[in-house]
């Protein structure tokens, strides 16, 4: 399956870029952030994360589909 994939904050830097087209097998929200905190070095374990699929926010054992948008918001501190 391919994914629409968007990065915010610590993990845009990490990754070099704010988005990326992805083909996977992942089928969960949960398998797709591990094959890409492997890919870019992510150092933020999943429960620290919120996930969202198509605008909206998920269970990290959501089932995916095809062309999904899927983001992975950080911790973000206000100042």
């Amino acid at each position: 399956m391919t994914y629409r994939l968007l990065y915010f904050a610590s993990l845009a830097d990490r990754a070099g870029r704010a988005e990326e087209q992805r083909d996977s097998a992942a089928r969960t929200p949960q398998e797709l952030y591990a094959e890409v905190a492997a890919a870019h070095g992510f150092a933020f374990a999943r429960e620290r994360l919120r996930v969202a699929v198509n605008g909206a926010f998920v269970g990290w054992d959501h089932a995916l589909a095809d062309r999904d948008e899927v983001v992975f918001l950080p911790p973000v501190s206000g100042g």
